[in-house]
């Protein structure tokens, strides 16, 4: 029987620890699907690295799909744009949309809702929601392994899963002024 996962935290390394699952993944020869929350792509400016390295591993022939979802959240002027607005929440549904689709499909093995717990923290998708979406994935008999992360975790949820990893902070650079890194936060 596939298990549920949650990598959850204000501590880094949730993308990470989950993207090294998908390539491990693939490397075992299962089909993998990653629906990102929050981390949108334009179709020019692609900010994070995990998905440059994916897409060249789709392009080679690894059966990965990968769905980015949210808006822009970096400005021209180098700021960031923390707001929410009604185009963020449609892109939280249309991942969350990508998600049920893959599940009722059942033609996967991994299915990685990256930032799917902070979409719910950040008001872009309802506790709700993520409930639904598990309620059909029981419902179907659990097609995939699925594995969420993010910042919170809630008592319903906990005890509805079967692995829960908390990424704590103990130190951190940025707390020194270090800035986010390429290759190495994105």
């Amino acid at each position: 029987m596939h298990k549920i996962h949650l990598y959850y935290g204000y501590g880094k390394g949730k993308t990470t620890s989950v993207m090294g699952l998908a390539i491990r993944a693939l490397g075992a020869g299962h089909r993998v699907a990653v629906v990102q929350f929050d981390k949108g792509y334009n179709g020019q400016n692609e900010h994070y690295s995990e998905r440059v390295i994916l897409r060249k591993l789709k392009d080679i022939g690894y059966p990965i799909d990968l769905v980015p979802t949210g808006c822009e959240r970096m400005m021209p002027d180098g700021t960031f744009r923390f707001k929410n607005d009604d185009a963020d929440v449609a892109e939280a549904k249309r991942g969350l949309d990508a998600a049920k689709n893959f599940i009722e499909k059942g033609k996967l093995d991994l299915l990685i809702l990256d930032e799917g717990l902070a979409a719910v923290a950040y008001h872009l998708l309802a506790k709700e929601d993520l409930t639904a979406l598990l309620d059909m994935y029981e419902k179907i008999g659990r097609p995939c392994e699925l594995v969420i992360s993010g910042h919170k975790i809630w008592d319903e949820l906990e005890k509805r899963v079967d692995l829960i990893t908390e990424m704590r902070k103990v130190k951190h650079y940025f707390d020194e002024g270090v800035p986010a890194r390429l290759g190495i936060e994105f």
